[in-house]
C-alpha cells in the first residue's frame, strides 16, 4: 500500500507514478476521498468513545435514584458508538480497497514507457563466438543426456521437464555457488515454504492485474509461489523487526511455480519459460533511506555472479510500465543466448521501498523510539535458466560443454561435459 502521508501531501508525485507505468490515474483521487472519508468516520467514533467515556464516569457518581434514567442514555448512546465504529471500519475498508489499485510509486527518473524502453545501464563481457554452427540449449542438453523435455511431458504436460545427470548436478552446483556467496556477504539462508495464505501472497503484491500466473490450491485456500520472495516478505510480517545492526538478509532456496498464462507460443522450447523451476532469492529488510544503496549492492552480488560463469551480459533500467506493482525501481541482468542473438533475463532485482512491509505490517522502530515500515528488496541470485546461457556460451563442437572454473569445485572437479549421445 502506499503512503498515505504522500497520498495527502503530494498526490501529483502518485499521479505521475501511474501516469509513467500506464496506469489509472484516477486512483489516486478516489483514493484521496476514500482517505478524507476514512478520516472522518474515525472522527466521529473518537467523539462518541470521548462522549461515552466521560458519561459512564457520571452515571458511576451519581445518586442511586437518577441512574436508571442515566443507564437508558448510556444504553442510547452505546448504540450510536457501535453504529460509528461499523462506518469507521466500512471506511477504513473503503479506503485500503481503492488505496490497493494504486501500484507503488516509481523513484523519479526511471524510464517511461513498456518493456522496450528501457535503459540500457552497461555491457560486460565479450559474446562468445564460434567456427561452428552453435547448438542451442535444448539440444546441447539432450546430447549431454542433462534435459529430458519429452519425459517431463509425459508425466507432467507442457513446460514441464527433467534435469539429468550433468543437468542436476550443475544445477545445484549453481544454486550453491550462489549460496555459497550468499553466506560470503552476510545472507542467512533459509529453505522456505512453497504454499503461502492469500494473505501473504496480496501482501507481497502477487495477486494484482498478474494473478492468473499464480496457481492455487482451491480446496485448502494457498496459493504455490513464483518466488521465495513472497514467503520471504512474510517471514517478519506483523513484526517489528530490529535493524540496530543494519540490514536483515535472507537468501531462500525453493522450488518455484508459475503458470505462464500470458505466454502461449513464447519460449515453447526447452527450459527458458517453464512451469516449475529451483531458485535463489536475497531479500532483505532495511531502514528506507538505505533502500537505494542496498539495490546497488544487491545487482553487484548479482553480476558477481555471472562474471564468474564467463557470461556475457548487460544491465538495464526496466521501464515504469514494466515493474511489477511491488517494485519501485528494478534491474534486469540479461545474458547474451547465442543462438537466439539477444540478451535474455536471468535475474533481476527490486526496490519495493515501504509497499510491501505496508501491506503487511513489518516495522522498524526509528531512533525517536516509534514505528515505521522498513523497505524490502529481493534480487535472484541463481535459478534454472542460467543453465541456457552457460551451456552455449560454453559449448564446443563436438557438442561438449566446458564447465566454468568456479564450478567445478561442486562437480567433483570435472572440467568437461562430455555428450553421451
Amino acid at each position: 500500500m502506499i503512503d498515505p502521508v504522500i497520498l495527502r501531501e503530494n498526490p501529483d508525485l502518485i499521479r505521475r507514478s501511474q501516469e509513467a507505468r500506464g496506469s489509472r490515474v484516477e486512483s489516486v483521487d478516489e483514493a484521496i476521498e476514500a482517505d478524507a472519508a476514512r478520516r472522518r468516520a474515525i472522527g466521529v467514533y473518537e467523539e462518541l468513545r470521548a462522549e461515552q467515556n466521560v458519561f459512564s464516569k457520571k452515571v458511576a457518581k451519581a445518586p442511586k435514584d437518577e441512574k436508571k434514567a442515566l443507564i437508558a442514555e448510556v444504553q442510547q448512546l452505546a448504540g450510536r458508538v457501535k453504529e460509528a465504529q461499523r462506518a469507521s471500519s466500512e471506511a477504513e475498508d473503503a479506503f485500503t480497497a481503492v488505496a490497493r489499485t494504486i501500484e507503488n510509486v516509481i523513484i523519479e527518473g526511471i524510464p517511461s514507457g513498456g518493456e522496450d524502453n528501457f535503459a540500457l545501464l552497461r555491457t560486460e563481457g565479450e559474446r562468445p563466438t564460434f567456427d561452428f554452427a552453435p547448438r542451442d540449449h535444448l539440444e546441447l542438453g539432450e546430447k549431454l543426456d542433462a534435459i529430458d523435455m519429452a519425459r517431463g511431458t509425459k508425466v507432467s504436460g507442457a513446460r514441464f521437464y527433467y534435469l539429468k545427470g550433468i543437468g542436476a548436478r550443475l544445477e545445484l552446483a549453481l544454486m550453491t555457488l550462489g549460496l555459497d556467496r550468499a553466506l560470503e556477504a552476510g545472507f542467512t539462508p533459509l529453505i522456505t515454504p512453497t504454499l503461502v495464505k492469500p494473505e501473504i501472497m496480496a501482501g507481497t503484491g502477487f495477486l494484482g492485474e498478474h494473478s492468473d500466473e499464480v496457481y492455487k490450491l482451491e480446496a485448502d485456500d494457498l496459493y504455490l509461489t513464483g518466488t521465495s520472495e513472497v514467503a520471504l516478505a512474510g517471514y517478519h510480517a506483523d513484526e517489528i523487526v530490529d535493524l540496530s545492526n543494519g540490514p536483515l538478509r535472507y537468501a531462500g532456496w525453493s522450488t518455484c511455480y508459475r503458470r505462464e498464462a500470458g505466454s502461449h507460443g513464447k519460449d515453447t522450447r526447452g527450459i527458458i519459460r517453464v512451469h516449475q523451476f529451483n531458485k535463489l532469492e536475497m531479500f532483505v529488510y532495511t531502514d528506507p533511506a538505505e533502500a537505494e544503496a542496498e539495490h546497488d549492492r544487491l545487482l553487484a552480488w548479482q553480476e558477481g555472479m555471472l562474471q564468474s560463469l564467463g557470461l556475457s551480459y548487460r544491465v538495464i533500467d526496466t521501464a515504469a510500465g514494466d515493474l511489477g506493482s511491488s517494485a519501485a525501481r528494478k534491474f534486469d541482468v540479461e545474458a547474451w543466448v547465442p543462438t537466439q542473438d539477444a540478451y535474455r533475463e536471468l535475474t533481476s532485482t527490486s526496490n519495493c521501498t515501504t509497499f510491501q512491509a505496508r501491506r503487511l505490517d513489518t516495522r522498524y522502530r526509528t531512533e525517536s523510539g516509534k514505528t515505521a515500515p522498513v523497505a524490502t528488496l529481493n534480487g535472484t541470485l541463481a535459478t534454472t535458466r542460467w543453465l541456457v546461457a552457460l551451456l552455449e556460451t560454453h559449448q564446443r563442437a563436438d557438442g561438449s560443454v566446458v564447465i566454468p572454473e568456479v564450478l567445478r569445485p561442486y562437480v567433483g572437479g570435472l572440467e568437461v561435459a562430455e555428450p553421451v549421445a
